[in-house]
């Protein structure tokens, strides 16, 4: 069942830009997905140099995006629109989220809600005692933790840390702009991430190392802020930054996309990285680590190929004939589409919002319906 057109409220880390930013490209494609389900969302950023000097989104026309310069213009401002909001969320990473947290369930009516795309790295600083965005005192205040991990990482949210309700609000993408297109496969692999450091050693076995050993081939890496002082060969071109504009003719152009995982999100599984949908999307085969609960999205073997070392990503660049791999390419798009696109994820959001919000009609008389 449908539920009514809802109001939202989402704290966010930026939507208005992409550097540095995977926060970005998830907003976009949710946000977009409920506008296309009805509803009305009012996302607000706090306006921070980094991200006012690489804006690549100008004009958001499926919300209303509003920047804001501190807690007290926060408050000023829209404290009545997370008053009446059905549902207003704090994502992760937000400036002084714990703060804007507090404010944020003390103020709003309707169901709150923390939406954490960095869930293995919040649960790796809630144990060191270093969380800047959120603190556990306040995750029970939460009337729904949404995680971009899910497996036995939602359980340990609700015994460990007393979530009411954990559930999974994956990454997704946007078939609108991530389709096939006909044009020449540059580069035989390619990958595109930000510097990481438990995930550079990866990268130097699974694209280096090959592109070394394939010296007539040319390779590539897109992403900020890599150290100077990585040695790249000569046949791996660098790209900076692009911009999600760019995205869909960077996946065209290569035979190949290269998955990545960063080493929490390795340890506490089920976390796919927003590249493993675009690419899909794309029609470009992938090329992945192993990870616990990778089968869920993908079948190993079928529409996606795992590695482990150089040589078996030399086999596959070498001996995978053109018919397999796009025979490949086709049965991941198919297992993108039909369950990780930003439609299916605002119908999930839906979904949480119904039981979030029926548990706290049940439950009136304690705060937070807990």
């Amino acid at each position: 069942m449908k539920p009514p057109q809802l109001d939202l409220v989402i704290l966010g880390l930026s939507i208005t830009s992409s550097w540095g930013n995977g926060h970005a490209t998830t907003y976009r494609c949710l946000l977009r997905g409920l506008a296309q389900r009805g509803h009305r969302v009012l996302f607000l950023e706090r306006d921070v140099p980094w991200y006012a000097a690489h804006r690549d989104l100008q004009h958001v026309p499926y919300a209303s995006v509003q920047l804001y310069d501190s807690l007290d213009d926060l408050d000023a401002r829209f404290a009545d629109a997370v008053r009446k909001a059905d549902l207003a969320i704090v994502g992760s990473f937000v400036p002084e989220g714990i703060a804007a947290g507090e404010w944020v369930v003390e103020t709003a009516r309707g169901v709150t809600a923390f939406y954490d795309i960095d869930t293995p790295v919040t649960l790796a600083k809630l144990a060191a005692g270093e969380a800047e965005f959120i603190a556990p005192h306040l995750i029970p205040k939460y009337d729904l933790y949404l995680s971009f991990t899910g497996g036995p990482m939602l359980r340990d949210l609700q015994t460990r840390y007393g979530a009411k309700l954990a559930r999974p609000l994956y990454c997704a993408v946007d078939p609108d702009d991530y389709f096939p297109e006909p044009q020449p496969r540059r580069w035989p692999l390619a990958f595109m991430g930000t510097y990481s450091s438990n995930r550079q050693p990866a990268l130097e076995r699974l694209l280096l190392a090959p592109a070394r050993e394939l010296r007539d081939e040319q390779f590539c890496v897109a992403g900020s802020m890599f150290p100077d002082s990585i040695p790249w060969p000569e046949n791996v071109e660098r790209i900076e930054h692009l911009a999600p504009g760019d995205h869909r003719a960077f996946y065209n152009s290569q035979k190949f996309a290269l998955n990545l995982t960063r080493a929490e999100m390795i340890r506490a599984g089920y976390s796919p990285s927003v590249r493993l949908f675009e690419a899909a999307a794309c029609g470009t085969p992938i090329i992945s680590d192993a990870w616990p609960g990778l089968d869920s999205f993908f079948e190993p073997g079928r529409e996606i190929l795992l590695a482990e070392s150089t040589a078996q990503v030399v086999d596959y660049l070498r001996g995978m004939s053109e018919h397999e791999r796009v025979n490949m390419a086709e049965r991941a798009r198919m297992a993108t589409l039909s369950k990780h696109t930003g439609l299916h994820r605002a119908h999930e959001l839906e979904n949480y919002f119904m039981e979030a919000a029926e548990r706290k009609i049940a439950n009136p008389a304690i705060p937070g319906g807990a």
